[in-house]
């Protein structure tokens, strides 16, 4: 058995019809801001893009991930190339800039000679 996605109580068919500013009372103050404030230009040309089109690229970092966008594919750009990922009903209210890392792992070698005390009395040759 499955476990039914509800968010905030409301399930995912109630959500899609929802319009944007009943649906601003349910996300979180920063997401309900912005959308009190208004969307960006750019912000509703990418929900008509998103309405016509399945896959589509972006640069906006900072738009709310909405919920008839679930199911859709995006690729957001990271600074240097777009990332492509999949909109789950998990990501609902959350921003498309946090699924999409700017910043690569850092990942560390063995430790070079001198680095500690008992390699720094070890020769070189």
């Amino acid at each position: 058995m499955a476990k039914e996605f509800l968010y905030r109580g409301k399930k995912l068919e109630e959500l899609q019809n929802l319009s944007i500013k009943e649906f601003s009372e349910l996300v979180p103050s920063r997401q309900r801001r912005k959308i009190r404030r208004g969307l960006s230009e750019e912000e509703k040309k990418l929900i008509e893009k998103l309405h016509k089109k399945n896959n589509v690229k972006t640069h906006l970092r900072d738009m709310i991930i909405l919920p008839f966008m679930v199911g859709k594919t995006i690729k957001v750009h990271n600074g240097k190339e777009f990332k492509q990922f999949i909109i789950q009903e998990e990501m609902i209210g959350h921003i498309m800039g946090e699924y999409v890392l700017t910043r690569k792992k850092s990942e560390h070698s063995a430790p070079g000679v001198g680095a500690t005390r008992s390699s720094s009395s070890v020769s070189v040759r």
